[in-house]
């Protein structure tokens, strides 16, 4: 693992790179020594192993060896990506809440159900618990709150009762985004009190219609990016071209050029810097835009053409490439190429 990491990190250093986004709980599991998760099924095949190695302290060190940042990515609400119980650890909380409406239960996997305090507070105490035991320089959330909620039907309302007896003034759509709010508020609040200097943001789904639905993710973002309190910067996945369109042939409001004016305009109504994510893993791919011959078949300066378009906005301070493993792919080697040749 140790030469693994130092390969990358040196290469990315040497890149040019400044900061590496590390996972370090892809569900109610961790990459490191915690009192609240057990140690990660992806590191030794199942959950719960003796920790014979710390893999965040080891990224840590690495990363600052070669003058890199490092950030902690964290999916806050994912307790598994099955729904079987029977492979969580016999210490993952989960299993003491299993038959209770704490946690959220689909087909395709398990979560915590953001509306209660029990659930904000665990989520908070963990990221406390890495700030006072490692020296992260930053935390961001993936966009993976609230699943997709269906208030017609019993089995998909999740939280309506709990919305129901809380006798809230305010729509059920509305309590839930606040039940989101009220985790990032103190979420931010243990980021600054551990460390000032720590920053804390999130990197959502990068259509802003989405983000604003009522029936699923619940992510506020209005709010976040107009509010002080919420996050440090916002880095949404703008994971589309310049010539995306709609099935119809007309433009689509999420293509890179129409999104990225949609977010410059919604940071402007705040303090929060604002990140662009762009997917390095589209390149060279057949990734379906509508356009007949995909854009990324028929360039390979989409990337690089997107972090020149963030410069010269004025308005973007920095860039997410997702994902590392795509910067090795033959497939991408010639996007990398003049990527390369803007970031130096």
């Amino acid at each position: 693992f140790k030469k693994e990491i130092s390969k990358a990190f040196k290469e990315l250093a040497n890149k040019g790179f400044n900061r590496v986004t590390v996972q370090v709980r892809p569900c109610a599991d961790a990459f490191y020594k915690s009192n609240y998760f057990p140690t990660s099924e992806y590191m030794f095949g199942y959950q719960g192993a003796k920790l014979i190695y710390d893999p965040l302290e080891i990224m840590i060190d690495t990363a600052h060896k070669y003058d890199l940042s490092i950030e902690a990515w964290i999916n806050p609400y994912r307790v598994s990506q099955r729904n079987d119980f029977s492979l969580l650890a016999k210490n993952n909380i989960a299993l003491k809440w299993q038959n209770t409406s704490k946690l959220i239960v689909l087909d395709n996997g398990i979560y915590f159900n953001p509306c209660y305090n029990e659930v904000t507070d665990l989520i908070v105490k963990g990221v406390k618990e890495i700030l006072s035991n490692y020296n992260v320089d930053s935390f961001c959330f993936d966009d993976y709150f609230y699943p997709e909620v269906d208030n017609s039907k019993e089995s998909r309302w999740f939280d309506k009762p709990e919305y129901e007896a809380s006798g809230s003034s305010l729509s059920i759509a509305q309590w839930r985004r606040e039940n989101v709010n009220e985790l990032i508020r103190g979420v931010y609040k243990a980021v600054k009190e551990a460390r000032p200097s720590a920053q804390f943001g999130i990197s959502p789904e990068g259509y802003v219609d989405h983000l604003r639905s009522d029936n699923r993710l619940f992510t506020d973002i209005d709010t976040w990016l107009s509010h002080d309190g919420y996050v440090d910067y916002i880095m949404p996945q703008i994971y589309w071209g310049f010539e995306h369109q709609l099935s119809n042939g007309s433009p689509a409001p999420f293509a890179f050029q129409n999104n990225l004016k949609t977010w410059i305009s919604l940071v402007k109504k705040g303090h929060a810097k604002l990140y662009i994510g762009l997917a390095m893993y589209k390149a060279g791919s057949s990734a379906r835009d509508n356009t007949g011959i995909p854009e990324w078949k028929r360039y390979d300066d989409i990337i690089s053409r997107q972090v020149e378009a963030g410069r010269a906005s004025g308005s973007v301070s920095g860039y997410c490439f997702y994902e590392y493993g795509s910067f090795q792919e033959d497939v991408c080697q010639k996007e990398v190429k003049n990527l390369m040749k803007v970031l130096r």
